[in-house]
């Protein structure tokens, strides 16, 4: 048994923090992002919790080999009941380094999954780490997914992905993993932007889902305080109209700059919005990581009269005021298991434009949906040429049925002891 006075600092405040006898078990080896978002409100809001984890760096060492960390980090502690953690972590392995471990209730949470994550090249991808999640899967007693998208395209990939192992193959893994399978959609804290929003947002009531939980100032570490109350403002003027008419588009993109995320179709229809004229403002959004696809720097200089804001925004207020501040916020990507970032944009009252594909019919109605370059390129020249429709549309999507407040029964469910 390892004691608390041999483990890291870090485990020590953690065990620290927890007054009585901790009952449930959180494991994150990719601390950062939405993962680390989920964990904070799973630890702020359920009494019992412990959590572990490691940096969100070097994603594929994390999937290799965290697991042994953790099996020889994490004290023995006969109180522990439910055993929470992403699919970047091997179940498989910790349990089996820890049989301590494998009695437990363990509730494994897919943000996306390895069979069908978009690679350049077939032959690019790597084997071990999709096999890793079916084993995680097999051994774990609830596997939720973020998305039915997610649920489904994980499961029946799982016979085609197992013929790439050259004989002696096993079979029905899929009939194993399916009853313990669930849904439940990310839950995003949003915070109340009322003070961010431009007035015509505010008029038309574009972020009226939720009553406000927490009116106090957003702070850069903050994750977010719930939804905005109704505008309580009248009626818009002559004036007001006329100026929606005439201020350029602002268009906004906020995704991680990789290849996954398709920047190539996006900047490719501005250059086609810029060659025939049209006015429109740009925001380009996101994190960066070591590899940035070369577009990036390109497109900065050919589109750099357009270009109102650029990069990766270092306050939690500076990014949600570009969200609020734009009028389209738009999704090119080529993979997407559920997308924060989109319904961020929704609840800042911004147009959403998305593909036909993927998660997204499950979230967005079809009027927000494209099914080819072409149409999203006709959208985006429509709204560029009438922006006030943009500014006068209420975007009809829901997002009170993905925030935390709706969903944090159903998680704290999942992490009680019955199995």
């Amino acid at each position: 048994m390892t004691s608390r006075a041999t483990l890291p600092l870090y485990f020590r405040m953690q065990a620290e923090q927890v007054e009585s006898p901790p009952s449930i078990l959180l494991v994150e080896p990719f601390y950062g992002g939405s993962h680390k978002q989920l964990l904070d409100l799973l630890q702020k809001n359920t009494s019992g919790c412990c959590s572990f984890t490691l940096p969100a760096k070097k994603w594929h060492w994390k999937a290799r080999t965290s697991a042994l960390y953790f099996s020889q980090t994490i004290p023995q502690c006969p109180s522990y009941r439910v055993l929470f953690c992403s699919s970047v972590l091997n179940l498989c392995e910790l349990v089996a380094l820890r049989p301590d471990l494998a009695r437990l209730k363990k509730v494994l949470y897919f943000h996306e999954n390895q069979l069908v994550y978009p690679v350049r090249k077939d032959q690019d991808r790597d084997f071990q780490y999709g096999y890793n999640q079916v084993l995680s899967c097999l051994v774990a007693d609830v596997v939720v997914f973020n998305s039915h998208f997610n649920m489904d395209s994980f499961l029946s990939s799982i016979a085609s992905f197992m013929k790439k192992i050259p004989d002696h193959r096993p079979s029905n893994l899929d009939a194993l993993i399916r009853p313990k399978c669930t849904v439940l959609n990310y839950p995003v804290w949003f915070p109340d932007v009322s003070r961010l929003l431009p007035q015509h947002k505010l008029l038309r009531g574009a972020a009226q889902s939720l009553p406000v939980e927490d009116k106090s100032p957003i702070k850069d570490d903050q994750v977010c305080a719930e939804d905005p109350p109704e505008s309580s403002c009248g009626p818009r003027s002559d004036l007001d109209r006329a100026a929606d008419q005439i201020r350029p588009l602002h268009i906004v993109w906020p995704h991680r700059w990789e290849h996954d995320k398709n920047p190539e179709l996006f900047f490719n229809t501005l250059l086609k919005l810029k060659e025939r004229g049209l006015r429109f403002q740009l925001s380009v959004l996101g994190e960066t990581f070591t590899d940035v696809p070369g577009i990036f720097s390109e497109m900065r200089s050919q589109l750099d009269s357009h270009i109102v804001n650029w990069g990766f925004q270092p306050s939690q207020q500076g990014y949600l005021q570009v969200l609020c501040d734009a009028d389209v916020v738009v999704s090119t990507a080529n993979h997407e298991f559920f997308g924060v970032a989109m319904l961020e944009a929704v609840h800042c009252g911004c147009f959403p434009l998305c593909p036909n594909a993927l998660v997204y019919p499950e979230i967005f109605p079809a009027q927000y949906l494209y099914s080819t370059p072409e149409q999203l390129c006709k959208r985006l020249q429509g709204f560029c040429r009438r922006p006030d429709v943009v500014r006068r549309h209420v975007v009809m999507v829901n997002t009170s049925s993905f925030s935390w407040i709706t969903l944090k029964s159903h998680f704290q469910n999942l992490l009680t002891g019955d199995s």
